[in-house]
């Protein structure tokens, strides 16, 4: 994950999140995020490509649902994901969620 590949400006998060891929339903940490992606610190198992549903819980409580692509993995740690497939409302909210953290 170095940053020389990342053109959008990353943020520390620290947020609890439930994640669905083919090995059924986990929990992790949103630990990165930008626009475009983030790092889920988990010790659930995912393969490069899966398409992977999050469930973040905000600072506000609510939840956000996110879908993204995984794009690489730490066994035993987690897994980054790139948000490639995300509605305009999505987009919209994980744009703001990003500036608040900044």
């Amino acid at each position: 994950m170095g940053s020389d590949r990342r053109a959008d400006k990353r943020v520390g998060v620290n947020l609890p999140t439930r994640w669905r891929g083919v090995t059924g339903l986990h929990e992790g940490r949103m630990e990165d995020l930008s626009v475009n992606g983030c790092f889920i610190n988990t010790k659930g198992a995912v393969d490069i490509g899966e398409i992977v549903s999050l469930l973040i819980k905000l600072p506000t409580e609510k939840c956000l649902p996110l879908r993204g692509k995984v794009v690489s993995v730490q066994q035993l740690v987690g897994f980054s994901l790139t948000f490639s497939i995300l509605d305009d409302k999505e987009r919209v909210v994980l744009n703001e969620l990003v500036q608040s953290q900044i």
